[in-house]
């Protein structure tokens, strides 16, 4: 059966932890709405290549124009039975706009399925939503799970971890991992 999935996404959002899943969910027959604070459908966000060159932190190229599919201020989150939230930059500054706190609570009461990847980790701790879960974000995140009170899960970069429905990883290498685990949990069947 497919979901119907809300995205968050805002301005230099991580390129491949935006395009990724919403191509992958929408093959697969989910209908995602990406959605921005204070833009509308057919509007787009510009979004930012991380790479690990060997630095001691990550780099930061320009990415694509991600068109958005849907308006922030039409959608009601009731009508939607997941969510997404991609890493990068977006998360820092989505977190500062009450309805996206509330949009992102909503789901997590609701005990409806959230992936989130990355920096979106973030997002979830300014809503205060991962008390107590087994929580996986870039590395550079992990005070702010801990500090909202979750255990952060010190994974490959390439791996995931699921707590219930949450489903979250630390970067773009753990799409198979990260986008197959919440295949899972959405209740999606693929049949080769």
């Amino acid at each position: 059966m497919a979901s119907k999935i809300l995205m968050l996404v805002g301005d230099f959002g991580e390129d491949y932890e935006t395009m990724v899943p919403f191509q992958a969910l929408t093959m697969v027959g989910h209908t995602v709405h990406a959605v921005c604070p204070e833009k509308k459908a057919g509007d787009w966000v510009m979004t930012a290549i991380h790479d690990f060159d060997g630095y001691q932190t990550y780099s930061e190229k320009p990415g694509h124009r991600f068109t958005l599919n849907a308006t922030f201020d039409e959608v009601q989150p009731q009508d939607y039975d997941a969510l997404v939230v991609p890493g990068g930059r977006a998360p820092e500054y989505l977190r500062m706009n009450p309805k996206v706190i509330a949009c992102v609570q909503h789901f997590a009461q609701a005990d409806k399925p959230i992936a989130a990847i990355c920096h979106g980790a973030q997002l979830l701790a300014a809503a205060g939503v991962i008390r107590g879960k087994r929580v996986s974000a870039y590395p550079a995140c992990a005070a702010e799970v801990e500090l909202a009170g979750a255990s952060y899960a010190q994974i490959g970069v390439d791996q995931a971890v699921t707590d219930g429905k949450l489903v979250t990883a630390p970067a773009w290498p753990a799409h198979p991992a990260w986008l197959a685990q919440f295949l899972k949990v959405l209740g999606t069947r693929i049949e080769a």
